[in-house]
C-alpha cells in the first residue's frame, strides 16, 4: 500500500468531519449512505464464501427503518416481519438455505442499525458535543494502539483474527481513548450541564475496549470469507467496513450509556 493512495483515501474521509459538525439531516443523510455501501459490502464479502443473502430484502428493512425515523418499536415489527417473511424463502427456492436467510438478518442488524446510533446520539440534548465521543474515542483509540503496537509490541493479541494486533497496542488503545475522552469532556463540560466529566473518562474507557472488539469483528468476516479489505471504496483505506468498523460498536456503546446511565 503506498503513501499516495493512503493520503488520497484520507482525502476522501476528511469531508465527513464536515457532517458531524452540520449535524441534524446532514450527519443522519450521510448515515444512510454509509449504512448502504456498508450493507452492500457485508453481503457482497458473504457471498466470496458461495452464502446468498437475500440483499434485496436487506435494502428494503434498512429503507424502512430510516423512512420511518429510527423508531424502534418499528424495528422491531419490521425484523418480525422481514424474519417471517424470509423463513419462507428457502421453502419456495431450495437453493437459498436458512444461513443465507440468518446472513440477510444479521447484516441488516450488524451495519443498518449499529450506523443509526450515531444520528441517535447527536439528536440528543447538547449531542452536536456528545457524539464526538463516537469518533473521538475510535479514532485515538485506532492511533495509540498503532504506534503502542508498532514501538512496544510483543505480544500478540488475537494472532488468528488480526495477526498485526498485541496485547501492547490495544492497552495503548484503551488509554488513548479514555484519556482522550476525559480530556475532551472537560473542555466541552460548561457547555454539557447534563453529563459530569467521570461520564467521559468512563464512555472513553467503554469506546476503547468496545471499538477494539468491534475492529476484531470485522477482521473474523474478512478471515473467514478470504478477503483482505471489504471494497476498494476508499484508496489505500479498504471499504465502508474496514475504515467505520470500531465507529459501528463505539456508536452503540456511546448511545446506551447517555440513555441508560446518564439518562438524556
Amino acid at each position: 500500500m503506498n503513501k499516495d493512495s493512503r493520503y488520497l483515501g484520507a482525502l476522501i474521509i476528511a469531508p465527513f468531519i464536515a457532517f458531524i459538525f452540520l449535524g441534524g439531516i446532514w450527519l443522519k443523510s450521510f448515515t444512510i449512505l454509509l449504512s448502504i455501501c456498508g450493507l452492500y459490502e457485508f453481503y457482497n464479502a458473504v457471498n466470496q464464501k458461495n452464502f446468498k443473502p437475500i440483499s434485496i430484502v436487506g435494502y428494503i428493512m434498512l429503507a424502512l427503518f430510516y423512512l420511518t425515523g429510527n423508531n424502534f418499536e418499528l424495528l422491531m415489527f419490521i425484523i418480525t416481519i422481514g424474519t417471517f417473511l424470509l423463513l419462507t424463502i428457502p421453502v419456495i427456492n431450495l437453493k437459498i438455505t436458512f444461513i443465507d436467510v440468518a446472513l440477510t438478518l444479521l447484516g441488516f442488524i450488524y451495519v443498518g442499525v449499529l450506523f443509526s446510533f450515531i444520528p441517535l446520539v447527536n439528536s440528543k440534548v447538547n449531542g452536536n458535543y456528545l457524539v464526538w465521543l463516537i469518533f473521538l474515542g475510535s479514532w485515538l483509540a485506532d492511533t495509540t494502539a498503532y504506534y503502542s503496537g508498532k514501538y512496544l509490541g510483543k505480544r500478540k493479541l488475537c494472532p488468528e483474527v488480526s495477526p498485526k494486533k498485541t496485547i501492547e497496542g490495544s492497552i495503548g488503545g484503551f488509554l488513548g481513548s479514555t484519556i482522550g475522552c476525559g480530556i475532551f469532556g472537560i473542555i466541552i463540560s460548561s457547555n454539557v450541564p447534563e453529563v459530569t466529566v467521570i461520564h467521559y473518562f468512563l464512555i472513553g474507557a467503554l469506546c476503547g475496549i468496545m471499538g477494539q472488539f468491534g475492529d476484531l469483528v470485522a477482521s473474523s468476516i474478512k478471515r473467514y470469507v478470504g478477503i483482505k479489505d471489504y471494497s476498494h471504496l476508499i484508496p489505500g483505506h479498504g471499504g465502508i467496513l474496514d475504515r467505520f468498523d470500531s465507529i459501528l460498536f463505539n456508536a452503540t456503546v456511546v448511545f446506551y450509556y447517555l440513555t441508560f446511565v446518564v439518562r438524556i
